[in-house]
């Protein structure tokens, strides 16, 4: 009898079907690339001649950047999702 009892007592939840988003930013190889690419500029704009390349073209060319970087996060993270169950009994486990 005492084993019905327990049963009637666990509470039982439905695994729920979850994701996760792309990885983080700081871990992916585009944000080095424009971090990389925007000091570049921005030392081209600082040792070349004013009258050829001036801190206004610089900071133009990284707005660029700043917006081409900020649409390829977009678009990494459109679609692209992680699934994985979320199992009530696996969670204190698992450390999710």
């Amino acid at each position: 009898m005492s084993t019905t009892q327990s049963d009637t007592n666990h509470t039982h939840t439905a695994a729920r079907r979850v994701s996760t988003e792309t990885k983080s930013s700081y871990k992916t190889t585009e944000l080095i690339a424009y971090v990389v690419v925007a000091l570049a500029v921005l030392i081209a704009a600082a040792v070349t001649d004013t009258s050829d390349f001036g801190t206004q073209e610089a900071w133009f060319y990284v707005t660029l950047l700043t917006i081409g970087y900020m649409v390829s996060r977009g678009l990494a993270k459109s679609g692209s999702r992680d699934f994985y169950d979320d199992d009530a009994t696996t969670r204190g486990r698992s450390g999710r």
